[in-house]
């Protein structure tokens, strides 16, 4: 059995309701989108909402195999309205920004507390976050290319759409499916 200390026990129930928050932002998003008939884009935060509420599930059983009872806090109601699909993927830039910083923090905590096993367990946090980051500026620049003219909504529907697949196709190969 690991032993967690309160402080990691705390900030790793802050992080599941972190992730809780992030799923639930992306299904709003997704719900979003579909008002908006941008199909690609809802396939896009459908697949990230069912991801961060494995990223909390991770967390849950790490928590669990480490003889501690995870806890599940209450979380804020997420935006639902968007005057348009670049502010949605900008507050979606902001709010991965806001999980990275948050597992920054983790994981300088368990470096304090000297916790070589969530130290290893949140380096997946860490490699995961910088992808996301990644598709999400790859996405901001893929936007702001196809600019606002009358038919960009079309266009950018279906590059998220492509990038979807993209990144679906390369976790299947990761997982060696």
């Amino acid at each position: 059995m690991i032993d967690l200390s309160p402080k990691i026990q705390e900030a790793l129930n802050n992080q599941i309701a972190n992730e809780g928050f992030a799923s639930n932002f992306y299904l709003a998003l997704a719900y979003w989108c579909d008002d908006q008939a941008l199909e690609g884009c809802k396939k896009f935060f459908l697949r990230q909402a069912e991801e961060e509420r494995m990223h909390m599930m991770k967390i849950y059983e790490y928590m669990s195999e480490s003889g501690v009872h995870p806890k599940t806090s209450a979380i804020p109601q997420v935006p639902i309205e968007y005057s348009n699909i670049q502010e949605a993927f900008k507050k979606v830039f902001d709010q991965e920004r806001s999980v990275t910083q948050s597992i920054h923090n983790l994981l300088s905590l368990a470096m304090e507390e000297n916790d070589y096993n969530t130290q290893q367990f949140l380096q997946w946090y860490v490699d995961e976050q910088r992808e996301e980051e990644a598709v999400i500026r790859t996405i901001l620049d893929r936007i702001r290319i196809i600019g606002d003219g009358a038919q960009s909504l079309y266009y950018i529907d279906k590059e998220i759409e492509k990038i979807n697949m993209t990144v679906i196709a390369s976790a299947s190969n990761q997982n060696g499916e």
